[in-house]
């Protein structure tokens, strides 16, 4: 699973200057055993009305484009 997880991480690298930009973050919290990536948006991100459109269009995008093995990328702090 650590391989998994070096390989998510590289992929959050090609976005995360993105979000930095936009004064937010984003941390692996964890992977479930049916493959769906949980994280947690940070800073900015947190708050941000468009959180969704960024987690889905794209996080989960590059996520999924580098690791297709993960089915959907999920926030920890959404319901």
């Amino acid at each position: 699973m650590d391989a998994l997880k070096e390989r998510v991480e590289k992929a959050l690298e090609k976005i995360r200057p993105y979000l930095v930009a936009d004064g937010g973050d984003i941390e692996i919290v964890d992977i479930t055993e049916d493959m769906v990536l949980r994280v947690e948006m940070k800073g900015a991100c947190n708050g941000c009305p468009f959180r969704m459109q960024t987690l889905k269009a794209g996080v989960e995008m590059a996520v999924k484009n580098e690791v297709p093995e993960i089915k959907k990328v999920v926030d920890i702090h959404m319901r």
